[in-house]
């Protein structure tokens, strides 16, 4: 019952090395933006909880898309979550006096636009918002 495990031996990976090495710079960013879009797109199913992450992701990848145009990408989903976060609460307040359901309504579709139109620029491979211009 005293047996000693055999110690781990990483496999040998393509380069002849032990183990196993990252990919050289990490996950693509497009791949990240394709996730962001996608997680903040089922956060409409979700009741938020998927554009929750894909804030957080966006924060936390951000700062490797420095210079690229992917950052304007970042910058377009960041920005359209707070303005978001911004117009929906005004609306809820305002829902008190029966008005604010229209601000719902054009929230949700401004966010709706802005989801489209930055996923179809990203598939295009070009950069969106006003540094796109």
């Amino acid at each position: 019952m005293s047996e000693i495990p055999p110690t781990y031996v990483p496999p040998e990976n393509i380069n002849g090395g032990p183990g196993f090495q990252p990919q050289p710079g990490g996950i693509n960013l497009k791949t990240v933006l394709h996730i962001v879009y996608g997680l903040y797109a089922i956060g409409f199913i979700t009741g938020g909880m998927g554009t929750l992450a894909a804030v957080i992701l966006a924060y936390v990848k951000r700062g490797d898309a420095a210079g690229t145009i992917y950052a304007s990408h970042f910058d377009w989903v960041l920005r359209t979550f707070w303005w978001s976060l911004l117009w929906g609460i005004i609306s809820a307040i305002l829902t008190l006096i029966f008005i604010g359901w229209i601000g719902l309504f054009a929230t949700v579709v401004w966010v709706l636009y802005r989801l489209v139109k930055g996923w179809l620029m990203l598939a295009e491979g070009r950069p969106v918002g006003p540094s796109a211009l």
